[in-house]
């Protein structure tokens, strides 16, 4: 058997441009589910006055951020050259993203415990959250598949966000179940302060993230 041959620079070009192609579908992908996910979790939580669903359809909405932000680091692939100050300014980007949600969610969710404030069960939302819990771990392993390729901090940060997702997604779907099916008004805010704390832990360790080591070969 022959050893294989070692790879050209001009093979390792072509093999980053396919999986800056691949990341940018999945992203665009991401982009679209969440900005449906988004406008209808608001929605929802808006009508049933649930906190943890108005949260996770913010959480959405960082998503699509993050998402941009990360569309703009893929658009810094055209220029050539190193792509570090690139990747390090999109992952502090998506970092603050991450922040915002946690303060807010955090907030309003001590808030309604200490008011008592009990949501109404919204079925569209356990539709959602449930739907969500499906969708979103397979596109976060998508992207981080292709992140080493880029060398792409960016890329990693995103794909948690999108694992986030998927976290939050079954801390939502638990604690509408449990308010729907006996009366817990309490899992509501509870689960939007499991979401806070996710939020906050990610926005840390992606500001602490250290390069990966291919990011200056664009």
């Amino acid at each position: 058997m022959s050893p294989t041959p070692p790879r050209t620079s001009r093979d390792l070009r072509r093999s980053r441009l396919d999986a800056v192609r691949r990341v940018r579908r999945y992203n665009n992908l991401t982009i679209g589910w969440n900005v449906v996910e988004g406008v209808v979790g608001i929605g929802a939580g808006i009508v049933a006055g649930s906190i943890s669903l108005i949260a996770f359809g913010l959480d959405s909405g960082i998503e699509v951020s993050t998402s941009l932000v990360l569309a703009w680091r893929l658009a810094q692939e055209r220029r050539g050259g190193c792509m570090a100050d690139h990747d390090r300014h999109a992952t502090r980007a998506i970092a603050v993203c991450f922040a915002v949600l946690a303060v807010y969610v955090g907030y309003e969710a001590v808030t309604r415990l200490t008011v008592g404030q009990e949501p109404d069960v919204s079925v569209v939302g356990i539709a959602l959250a449930a739907t969500s819990v499906v969708v979103m771990p397979l596109l976060a392993r998508a992207k981080k598949r292709l992140a080493p390729a880029l060398g792409s901090q960016a890329v990693v940060s995103e794909a948690r966000q999108t694992e986030l997702c998927a976290w939050l997604s079954a801390v939502v779907l638990v604690g509408l179940g449990l308010n729907a099916l006996l009366g817990w008004w309490w899992a509501d805010p509870a689960a939007a302060l499991v979401l806070a704390g996710f939020a906050g832990f990610e926005s840390v360790r992606s500001l602490r993230a250290d390069s990966l080591e291919d990011t200056c070969c664009g």
